[in-house]
Protein backbone atom coordinates (compact mmCIF):
# COMPACT_ATOMS: atom_id res chain seq x y z
CA UNK A 1 0.00 0.00 0.00
CA UNK A 2 1.25 3.47 -0.92
CA UNK A 3 0.09 6.08 1.58
CA UNK A 4 0.01 9.86 1.51
CA UNK A 5 0.18 10.89 5.17
CA UNK A 6 -1.14 14.45 5.36
CA UNK A 7 0.11 15.88 8.64
CA UNK A 8 3.18 14.79 10.59
CA UNK A 9 2.38 16.17 14.02
CA UNK A 10 2.27 13.99 17.10
CA UNK A 11 -0.20 11.43 15.76
CA UNK A 12 1.27 11.53 12.25
CA UNK A 13 4.71 10.78 13.68
CA UNK A 14 3.37 7.84 15.67
CA UNK A 15 1.56 6.49 12.58
CA UNK A 16 4.81 6.62 10.60
CA UNK A 17 6.81 4.93 13.36
CA UNK A 18 4.27 2.11 13.56
CA UNK A 19 4.12 1.81 9.78
CA UNK A 20 7.88 1.34 9.56
CA UNK A 21 7.59 -2.25 10.79
CA UNK A 22 4.46 -3.17 8.81
CA UNK A 23 5.20 -5.00 5.53
CA UNK A 24 1.95 -3.79 3.93
CA UNK A 25 3.33 -0.22 3.76
CA UNK A 26 5.29 0.04 0.52
CA UNK A 27 5.73 3.79 0.79
CA UNK A 28 4.44 6.51 3.09
CA UNK A 29 4.84 10.13 1.98
CA UNK A 30 5.36 12.46 4.95
CA UNK A 31 3.54 15.63 3.88
CA UNK A 32 3.35 18.64 6.16
CA UNK A 33 3.25 22.44 6.10
CA UNK A 34 6.35 22.45 8.31
CA UNK A 35 9.19 20.79 6.38
CA UNK A 36 11.47 20.94 9.42
CA UNK A 37 8.99 18.81 11.36
CA UNK A 38 8.59 16.33 8.50
CA UNK A 39 12.38 15.92 8.20
CA UNK A 40 12.62 15.45 11.98
CA UNK A 41 10.27 12.47 11.72
CA UNK A 42 12.02 11.18 8.59
CA UNK A 43 15.34 11.11 10.46
CA UNK A 44 13.78 8.98 13.17
CA UNK A 45 12.59 6.50 10.56
CA UNK A 46 15.97 6.20 8.84
CA UNK A 47 14.58 5.30 5.40
CA UNK A 48 14.28 8.34 3.14
CA UNK A 49 13.24 6.37 0.06
CA UNK A 50 10.34 4.62 1.77
CA UNK A 51 9.34 7.75 3.73
CA UNK A 52 9.89 10.74 1.42
CA UNK A 53 9.11 14.26 2.63
CA UNK A 54 6.91 16.76 0.81
CA UNK A 55 5.58 20.23 1.65
CA UNK A 56 1.81 20.63 1.52
CA UNK A 57 -0.83 23.14 2.50
CA UNK A 58 -3.70 20.88 3.58
CA UNK A 59 -6.18 23.71 3.00
CA UNK A 60 -5.49 23.45 -0.74
CA UNK A 61 -7.08 20.32 -2.17
CA UNK A 62 -5.26 20.79 -5.48
CA UNK A 63 -1.89 20.47 -3.74
CA UNK A 64 -3.00 17.26 -2.07
CA UNK A 65 -4.26 15.95 -5.42
CA UNK A 66 -0.92 16.68 -7.13
CA UNK A 67 1.05 14.89 -4.41
CA UNK A 68 -1.28 11.88 -4.46
CA UNK A 69 -0.93 11.59 -8.25
CA UNK A 70 2.85 12.06 -8.14
CA UNK A 71 3.29 9.11 -5.81
CA UNK A 72 0.41 6.99 -7.12
CA UNK A 73 -1.02 6.51 -3.64
CA UNK A 74 -3.71 4.01 -2.68
CA UNK A 75 -4.67 5.74 0.57
CA UNK A 76 -4.86 9.35 1.70
CA UNK A 77 -4.39 9.27 5.48
CA UNK A 78 -5.64 12.52 7.01
CA UNK A 79 -3.68 13.31 10.18
CA UNK A 80 -4.18 17.08 10.32
CA UNK A 81 -6.58 19.08 12.48
CA UNK A 82 -10.24 18.57 11.50
CA UNK A 83 -10.60 22.11 10.13
CA UNK A 84 -8.70 20.76 7.10
CA UNK A 85 -10.90 17.70 6.65
CA UNK A 86 -13.02 19.01 3.81
CA UNK A 87 -10.20 19.75 1.32
CA UNK A 88 -8.30 16.55 2.15
CA UNK A 89 -11.50 14.49 1.87
CA UNK A 90 -12.28 16.10 -1.50
CA UNK A 91 -8.73 15.55 -2.74
CA UNK A 92 -8.92 11.81 -2.08
CA UNK A 93 -12.19 11.66 -4.00
CA UNK A 94 -10.73 13.52 -6.98
CA UNK A 95 -7.72 11.20 -7.06
CA UNK A 96 -9.81 8.05 -6.68
CA UNK A 97 -7.95 6.92 -3.56
CA UNK A 98 -9.22 5.40 -0.35
CA UNK A 99 -9.55 8.01 2.39
CA UNK A 100 -9.14 7.68 6.16
CA UNK A 101 -9.31 10.22 8.96
CA UNK A 102 -9.48 10.22 12.75
CA UNK A 103 -12.09 12.96 13.23
CA UNK A 104 -15.17 14.00 11.25
CA UNK A 105 -15.73 17.29 9.45
CA UNK A 106 -16.65 20.06 11.86
CA UNK A 107 -20.06 21.04 13.17
CA UNK A 108 -21.64 24.48 13.21
CA UNK A 109 -23.84 25.68 16.02
CA UNK A 110 -27.51 26.45 15.54
CA UNK A 111 -27.88 30.23 15.13
CA UNK A 112 -31.04 30.50 17.27
CA UNK A 113 -31.09 27.56 19.70
CA UNK A 114 -27.54 26.17 20.10
CA UNK A 115 -28.30 24.47 23.43
CA UNK A 116 -31.10 22.31 22.05
CA UNK A 117 -30.75 21.93 18.30
CA UNK A 118 -27.78 20.97 16.13
CA UNK A 119 -27.35 22.87 12.87
CA UNK A 120 -24.51 21.22 10.94
CA UNK A 121 -23.44 18.11 12.83
CA UNK A 122 -20.02 16.48 12.95
CA UNK A 123 -19.58 14.54 9.71
CA UNK A 124 -22.61 16.00 7.92
CA UNK A 125 -20.40 17.29 5.11
CA UNK A 126 -18.98 13.80 4.54
CA UNK A 127 -22.18 11.80 4.90
CA UNK A 128 -24.04 14.14 2.55
CA UNK A 129 -21.51 13.07 -0.11
CA UNK A 130 -21.61 9.34 0.67
CA UNK A 131 -23.56 8.45 -2.47
CA UNK A 132 -20.90 10.05 -4.67
CA UNK A 133 -18.25 7.85 -3.08
CA UNK A 134 -20.43 4.77 -3.41
CA UNK A 135 -21.17 5.52 -7.06
CA UNK A 136 -17.41 5.63 -7.76
CA UNK A 137 -16.83 2.47 -5.70
CA UNK A 138 -14.55 4.42 -3.37
CA UNK A 139 -14.25 4.10 0.39
CA UNK A 140 -13.90 6.87 2.95
CA UNK A 141 -13.32 5.32 6.39
CA UNK A 142 -14.03 8.17 8.79
CA UNK A 143 -13.27 8.44 12.50
CA UNK A 144 -10.61 5.72 12.71
CA UNK A 145 -8.42 6.77 15.63
CA UNK A 146 -8.83 5.93 19.31
CA UNK A 147 -11.97 7.94 20.00
CA UNK A 148 -13.56 7.91 17.55
CA UNK A 149 -12.28 4.64 16.13
CA UNK A 150 -11.42 2.00 18.67
CA UNK A 151 -14.33 3.15 20.84
CA UNK A 152 -16.68 2.53 17.90
CA UNK A 153 -15.15 -0.89 17.25
CA UNK A 154 -15.81 -1.74 20.90
CA UNK A 155 -19.45 -0.72 20.42
CA UNK A 156 -19.76 -3.00 17.38
CA UNK A 157 -18.03 -5.82 19.27
CA UNK A 158 -20.46 -5.48 22.18
CA UNK A 159 -23.44 -5.63 19.83
CA UNK A 160 -22.08 -8.70 18.03
CA UNK A 161 -20.98 -10.74 21.03
CA UNK A 162 -22.21 -9.37 24.34
CA UNK A 163 -25.79 -8.09 24.03
CA UNK A 164 -29.13 -9.04 22.53
CA UNK A 165 -30.41 -5.51 23.11
CA UNK A 166 -28.49 -2.32 23.79
CA UNK A 167 -30.18 0.45 25.73
CA UNK A 168 -27.26 2.83 26.06
CA UNK A 169 -23.72 3.31 24.84
CA UNK A 170 -21.51 5.86 26.53
CA UNK A 171 -17.90 6.47 25.61
CA UNK A 172 -16.03 7.37 28.80
CA UNK A 173 -12.49 8.71 28.52
CA UNK A 174 -10.26 9.74 31.37
CA UNK A 175 -6.86 9.37 32.90
CA UNK A 176 -4.36 10.63 35.44
CA UNK A 177 -1.82 12.15 33.04
CA UNK A 178 0.14 15.11 34.33
CA UNK A 179 2.53 17.40 32.45
CA UNK A 180 5.42 18.72 34.51
CA UNK A 181 6.69 22.26 34.07
CA UNK A 182 3.62 23.79 32.39
CA UNK A 183 0.76 25.63 34.03
CA UNK A 184 -1.52 24.63 31.15
CA UNK A 185 -0.90 22.11 28.38
CA UNK A 186 -3.16 19.91 26.29
CA UNK A 187 -2.07 16.31 25.86
CA UNK A 188 -3.58 16.30 22.37
CA UNK A 189 -3.98 18.91 19.61
CA UNK A 190 -4.61 22.26 21.33
CA UNK A 191 -6.80 23.41 18.41
CA UNK A 192 -8.95 20.26 18.60
CA UNK A 193 -9.13 20.33 22.40
CA UNK A 194 -10.65 23.83 22.24
CA UNK A 195 -13.05 22.77 19.48
CA UNK A 196 -14.32 19.71 21.34
CA UNK A 197 -14.53 21.41 24.71
CA UNK A 198 -16.36 24.58 23.71
CA UNK A 199 -18.73 23.25 21.05
CA UNK A 200 -22.21 22.32 22.30
CA UNK A 201 -22.23 18.56 23.00
CA UNK A 202 -24.54 16.29 21.04
CA UNK A 203 -26.58 13.50 22.65
CA UNK A 204 -28.55 10.83 20.75
CA UNK A 205 -31.81 9.24 21.86
CA UNK A 206 -33.80 6.84 19.71
CA UNK A 207 -37.13 8.65 20.10
CA UNK A 208 -35.66 12.14 19.84
CA UNK A 209 -32.71 11.84 17.47
CA UNK A 210 -29.69 14.09 17.90
CA UNK A 211 -29.90 17.16 20.13
CA UNK A 212 -27.45 19.49 21.82
CA UNK A 213 -26.96 20.39 25.46
CA UNK A 214 -24.90 22.78 27.59
CA UNK A 215 -21.13 22.56 27.43
CA UNK A 216 -19.59 20.47 30.23
CA UNK A 217 -23.08 19.29 31.24
CA UNK A 218 -24.34 16.27 33.19
CA UNK A 219 -21.23 15.54 35.29
CA UNK A 220 -20.76 12.01 36.58
CA UNK A 221 -17.96 10.25 38.45
CA UNK A 222 -16.72 7.24 36.50
CA UNK A 223 -14.39 4.62 37.99
CA UNK A 224 -11.57 4.04 35.51
CA UNK A 225 -9.55 0.81 35.60
CA UNK A 226 -5.89 -0.08 36.15
CA UNK A 227 -5.27 2.29 39.01
CA UNK A 228 -6.61 5.47 37.42
CA UNK A 229 -9.61 5.53 39.76
CA UNK A 230 -12.62 7.85 39.94
CA UNK A 231 -12.70 10.81 37.54
CA UNK A 232 -15.51 13.30 37.01
CA UNK A 233 -16.60 13.22 33.35
CA UNK A 234 -18.76 15.73 31.48
CA UNK A 235 -20.53 15.89 28.13
CA UNK A 236 -18.24 16.89 25.28
CA UNK A 237 -18.98 17.05 21.56
CA UNK A 238 -17.59 13.90 19.95
CA UNK A 239 -17.93 11.79 16.84
CA UNK A 240 -19.14 8.54 18.41
CA UNK A 241 -22.52 10.10 19.19
CA UNK A 242 -22.93 10.79 15.46
CA UNK A 243 -21.43 7.50 14.23
CA UNK A 244 -22.79 4.75 16.47
CA UNK A 245 -26.54 5.26 15.78
CA UNK A 246 -25.96 5.14 12.02
CA UNK A 247 -25.07 1.44 12.22
CA UNK A 248 -26.14 0.13 15.62
CA UNK A 249 -29.65 -0.03 17.08
CA UNK A 250 -29.23 1.69 20.43
CA UNK A 251 -31.51 3.67 22.69
CA UNK A 252 -29.08 6.38 23.77
CA UNK A 253 -25.49 7.46 22.99
CA UNK A 254 -23.30 9.91 24.92
CA UNK A 255 -19.66 10.90 25.14
CA UNK A 256 -18.11 12.11 28.39
CA UNK A 257 -14.56 13.13 29.08
CA UNK A 258 -12.66 13.64 32.31
CA UNK A 259 -11.31 17.16 31.76
CA UNK A 260 -10.97 18.31 35.35
CA UNK A 261 -12.40 21.49 36.89
CA UNK A 262 -9.26 23.58 36.37
CA UNK A 263 -9.02 22.61 32.70
CA UNK A 264 -12.70 23.43 32.20
CA UNK A 265 -12.29 26.85 33.81
CA UNK A 266 -9.35 27.65 31.53
CA UNK A 267 -11.41 26.68 28.47
CA UNK A 268 -14.27 28.88 29.69
CA UNK A 269 -11.85 31.79 30.11
CA UNK A 270 -10.51 31.24 26.59
CA UNK A 271 -14.10 31.42 25.31
CA UNK A 272 -14.91 34.48 27.43
CA UNK A 273 -11.95 36.36 25.96
CA UNK A 274 -12.82 35.31 22.41
CA UNK A 275 -9.54 33.44 22.03
CA UNK A 276 -11.36 30.32 20.78
CA UNK A 277 -12.37 32.15 17.59
CA UNK A 278 -11.42 30.62 14.24
CA UNK A 279 -12.11 33.89 12.40
CA UNK A 280 -9.20 35.97 11.13
CA UNK A 281 -8.53 39.30 12.83
CA UNK A 282 -6.11 42.05 11.85
CA UNK A 283 -3.16 42.44 14.24
CA UNK A 284 -0.89 45.25 13.07
CA UNK A 285 -1.44 44.34 9.45
CA UNK A 286 -1.24 40.58 9.93
CA UNK A 287 -4.32 38.35 9.60
CA UNK A 288 -4.43 35.70 12.33
CA UNK A 289 -7.07 33.56 14.04
CA UNK A 290 -6.96 33.82 17.86
CA UNK A 291 -7.20 30.05 18.24
CA UNK A 292 -4.23 29.54 15.92
CA UNK A 293 -2.20 31.94 18.06
CA UNK A 294 -3.07 29.97 21.20
CA UNK A 295 -2.10 26.70 19.51
CA UNK A 296 1.21 28.25 18.49
CA UNK A 297 2.19 29.68 21.87
CA UNK A 298 1.06 26.78 24.06
CA UNK A 299 3.28 23.67 24.40
CA UNK A 300 3.29 21.31 21.40
CA UNK A 301 1.73 18.02 22.61
CA UNK A 302 4.05 16.08 20.30
CA UNK A 303 7.04 17.18 22.40
CA UNK A 304 5.60 16.68 25.88
CA UNK A 305 6.18 12.95 26.29
CA UNK A 306 9.28 13.23 28.47
CA UNK A 307 7.38 15.54 30.85
CA UNK A 308 4.21 13.47 31.04
CA UNK A 309 3.41 10.89 33.70
CA UNK A 310 0.43 8.62 34.18
CA UNK A 311 -2.10 6.71 32.12
CA UNK A 312 -4.89 7.45 29.69
CA UNK A 313 -7.99 5.30 29.19
CA UNK A 314 -10.38 5.16 26.23
CA UNK A 315 -13.40 2.94 26.69
CA UNK A 316 -16.97 2.18 25.74
CA UNK A 317 -19.58 1.58 28.43
CA UNK A 318 -22.56 -0.47 27.25
CA UNK A 319 -25.83 -1.16 29.05
CA UNK A 320 -28.55 -3.53 27.85
CA UNK A 321 -29.75 -7.12 27.99
CA UNK A 322 -28.26 -10.56 27.29
CA UNK A 323 -30.25 -13.82 27.49
CA UNK A 324 -33.10 -12.00 29.24
CA UNK A 325 -30.86 -10.56 31.96
CA UNK A 326 -29.62 -6.98 32.38
CA UNK A 327 -25.95 -6.51 31.60
CA UNK A 328 -23.49 -3.66 31.83
CA UNK A 329 -19.86 -3.73 30.63
CA UNK A 330 -16.95 -1.40 29.98
CA UNK A 331 -14.57 -2.29 27.14
CA UNK A 332 -11.37 -0.29 27.33
CA UNK A 333 -7.72 0.27 26.46
CA UNK A 334 -5.26 1.85 28.89
CA UNK A 335 -1.92 3.27 27.75
CA UNK A 336 0.83 4.16 30.20
CA UNK A 337 2.95 7.11 29.07
CA UNK A 338 6.12 5.54 30.42
CA UNK A 339 5.52 2.45 28.30
CA UNK A 340 4.79 4.34 25.09
CA UNK A 341 7.84 6.56 25.58
CA UNK A 342 10.15 3.62 26.28
CA UNK A 343 8.89 1.52 23.37
CA UNK A 344 8.21 4.12 20.70
CA UNK A 345 9.46 7.48 21.92
CA UNK A 346 6.04 9.12 21.61
CA UNK A 347 3.61 10.17 24.32
CA UNK A 348 0.63 8.06 25.35
CA UNK A 349 -2.28 9.94 23.79
CA UNK A 350 -0.83 10.22 20.29
CA UNK A 351 0.36 6.60 20.34
CA UNK A 352 -3.02 5.36 21.55
CA UNK A 353 -4.62 7.21 18.63
CA UNK A 354 -2.14 6.13 15.97
CA UNK A 355 -2.21 2.39 16.65
CA UNK A 356 -5.87 2.18 15.68
CA UNK A 357 -5.32 4.03 12.42
CA UNK A 358 -2.52 1.65 11.45
CA UNK A 359 -4.59 -1.43 12.32
CA UNK A 360 -7.35 0.01 10.15
CA UNK A 361 -4.89 0.57 7.28
CA UNK A 362 -3.65 -3.01 7.54
CA UNK A 363 -7.18 -4.43 7.42
CA UNK A 364 -7.89 -2.34 4.33
CA UNK A 365 -4.60 -3.32 2.68
CA UNK A 366 -5.35 -7.02 3.19
CA UNK A 367 -8.93 -6.66 1.95
CA UNK A 368 -10.37 -7.84 5.28
CA UNK A 369 -12.21 -4.56 5.64
CA UNK A 370 -13.72 -3.41 2.37
CA UNK A 371 -16.65 -1.34 1.19
CA UNK A 372 -17.76 1.74 -0.70
CA UNK A 373 -19.22 5.03 0.45
CA UNK A 374 -18.55 6.98 3.64
CA UNK A 375 -18.39 4.45 6.46
CA UNK A 376 -17.54 4.54 10.15
CA UNK A 377 -15.75 1.77 12.05
CA UNK A 378 -19.10 0.30 13.16
CA UNK A 379 -19.81 -0.69 9.55
CA UNK A 380 -17.10 -3.39 9.63
CA UNK A 381 -16.62 -6.70 11.43
CA UNK A 382 -14.95 -5.79 14.75
CA UNK A 383 -13.34 -9.19 15.30
CA UNK A 384 -10.27 -8.84 13.03
CA UNK A 385 -9.53 -5.48 14.62
CA UNK A 386 -9.66 -6.57 18.26
CA UNK A 387 -7.76 -9.76 17.42
CA UNK A 388 -4.83 -7.69 16.12
CA UNK A 389 -4.61 -5.27 19.01
CA UNK A 390 -2.37 -7.44 21.25
CA UNK A 391 0.07 -8.07 18.37
CA UNK A 392 0.59 -4.30 18.20
CA UNK A 393 1.45 -4.23 21.91
CA UNK A 394 -1.96 -2.70 22.44
CA UNK A 395 -3.96 -4.93 24.80
CA UNK A 396 -7.60 -4.28 25.60
CA UNK A 397 -9.83 -5.56 28.38
CA UNK A 398 -13.42 -5.65 29.57
CA UNK A 399 -14.95 -5.03 32.99
CA UNK A 400 -18.32 -6.46 33.98
CA UNK A 401 -20.29 -3.88 35.94
CA UNK A 402 -23.23 -4.25 38.27
CA UNK A 403 -26.31 -3.30 36.24
CA UNK A 404 -28.03 -0.16 37.47
CA UNK A 405 -31.49 -0.69 38.90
Amino acid sequence: MKVLLVGVGGVGEAIALLAKDRPFVERMVLADFCLERAHEVQRRLGDDARFPVEWVDAADDEQVVRLAHRYGVDLVMNAVAPNFNEPVFEAAFQVGATYMDMALTLSRRHPEDPYSLPAVKLGDYQFERAQRWEDKDLLALVGMGADPGMSDVFAAYARKHLFDRIDEIGVRDGGNLEVEGHAFAADFSTWTTIEEGLTRPVVYERDRGWFTTETFSDPEVFEFPEGIGPVECVNVEHEEVLLVPRWLDVGRVTFKYGLGERFIQILKTIELLGLDSKELVDVQGVKVAPRDVLAAVLPNPAHLGDRMHGKTCVGTWVRGEKDGEPREVYLYQVTDNQTSMERFGVQAVVWQTAVNAVIGMELLAEGIWAGAGVLGPEAFDPDPFVERMPAFGFPWDMREMAPKT
